[in-house]
């Protein structure tokens, strides 16, 4: 005898109906994931740790992607993270929560690939793509022969000087002309000084902090002539005399000469940690001189249009010396486990790709790492073009299995120069100590 009567029956269906409906839709439905896209298409999630104006511009090709896009939609994030900081992408790694596609330091693909955080993207043909890229954006985007990311921008850096705080100094700026070749550093120092200002015993105006923005380790070696890297004994040489004499004149010496705590006190005050782009001491009126990348042409017309500025060459220690400058840039990369692969890298191909390249290079000028775009003039307006000038000749980090912690060993070494703590060559041998016991385990590299 049945325990449903037919009113029961009845019921029982019309609830299983629509148990089954609402099951089928779920899966058969096409509306987009999120506004802006077309239907039927999966999210991908896109990790980034920039912030504006670049994130601006990456929010952009987002946008013109998932417009065109009929299977992908992309949603953009942005998390903490740096350089060499991925710790948010590494533990949402191990928790199997990570994005599909993730914006990385360039240089440091090879350590990430090491460590396992990454996807070989072989499977997905992006070996085929390697002539589309410069030369050495490409070697960055690979791992043991086996490529990990695709390239995205890539840079160049210079001198950027203020023209209203000099001639105010009573400075002769046609000297910083670049058709005269590069300044020395001597030049620099005694034109830096006649900017230095301080109000109540306190500094309220700098001419020249050789360590801010891009004045990095890498930075001031390349310009003195130094060799971060032997390959042939596969070891890291951050302890070069070059190198040493580097950090002993523009750490070391300048800043012992600013007065070591009075400059600490200055860049306390206007360039903390994680400070608004449009509070730069440079773009505020505090700073003379400063080594940075062609990003910050984007970021001068976007935030102080009628700032009174030139740009020349990094300063030389000897004249006659010919200019230095180093590229460096970030790619697209699949974390392990990325649940959206196959869109993950049709996203990555479009942003990394000539239609994404195209519009960051435009909005930020930053330098493309696509071939046929570094011959397009109508992308380097301006002052762009003396940066894309420097690249054939510009140096670059060495893609090392170690790179990101060997980053930060050159950067512990820089701070405690700056901060007098430590001798140069004491604190070089230390980092060259430490980067080589981690990188021995993966040589020889090839």
């Amino acid at each position: 005898m049945s325990l449903l009567g037919r009113q029961g029956w009845k019921a029982s269906l019309v609830f299983v109906s629509l148990v089954l409906a609402a099951c089928g839709g779920s899966n058969t439905s096409s509306a987009p994931p999120l506004a802006g896209c077309n239907s039927g298409t999966t999210q991908a999630t896109f990790w980034t740790s920039h912030t504006p104006p670049d994130s601006v511009s990456l929010k952009h090709i987002v946008d013109a992607f998932n417009t065109q896009s009929k299977t992908t939609c992309v949603k953009m994030v942005q998390v903490p993270g740096s350089e060499t900081d991925i710790a948010k992408l590494t533990t949402a790694v191990r928790s199997g929560t990570g994005p599909d596609v993730y914006m990385l330091d360039r240089f440091t693909v090879a350590e990430r690939a090491a460590a396992g955080v990454l996807t070989d993207l072989s499977s997905f043909g992006a070996s085929s793509l390697a002539s589309n890229y410069v030369s050495f954006a490409w070697a960055e985007a690979n791992f043991k022969g086996k490529p990990y990311a695709l390239p995205f921008d890539t840079d160049t850096r210079a001198l950027y000087y203020r023209k209203d705080l000099l001639q105010a100094a009573g400075v002769d700026i046609s000297a910083l002309d670049p058709s005269k070749g590069p300044p020395t550093i001597d030049m620099i120092r005694t034109m830096a000084n006649k900017v230095n200002h301080k109000t109540n015993g306190a500094y309220d105006v700098i001419g020249f902090i050789p360590w801010i923005n891009q004045g990095w380790h890498y930075t001031w070696g390349f310009v003195y002539g130094g060799s971060f890297f032997n390959s042939g004994s596969c070891k890291v040489t951050p302890d070069d005399p070059k190198i040493v004499q580097a950090y002993t004149d523009m750490f070391q010496n300048w800043s012992k000469a600013l007065g070591v705590d009075a400059v600490q006190t200055f860049i306390s005050s206007y360039a903390p940690p994680n400070q608004p782009t449009q509070q730069d001491p440079f773009l505020t009126g505090h700073l003379g001189f400063v080594v940075t990348g062609d990003w910050v042409l984007g970021q001068i017309a976007t935030y102080v249009p009628n700032l009174n500025y030139g740009v020349t060459y990094i300063p030389v220690p000897h004249a006659g010396d010919q200019p230095a400058t180093w590229a460096g840039g970030w790619s697209m990369v699949i974390p392990k486990g990325a649940k959206n692969a196959s869109g993950g890298y049709e996203f990555m191909k479009y942003i990394a790709g000539e239609p994404g390249q195209r519009v960051y290079t435009k909005e930020t000028q930053h330098t493309p790492t696509i071939k046929s775009l570094q011959s397009d003039s109508t992308l380097f307006p301006g002052g762009h073009q003396f940066f894309i000038n420097q690249l054939p000749a510009a140096h670059s980090r060495p893609p090392l299995p170690v790179g990101a912690f060997y980053w930060d060993q050159l950067s512990t070494a820089q701070d405690a120069a700056v901060r007098n703590t430590a001798d140069p060559a004491t604190a070089l041998a230390a980092a060259a100590s430490a980067t080589n016991a981690k990188l021995q385990p993966f040589c020889p590299l090839t």
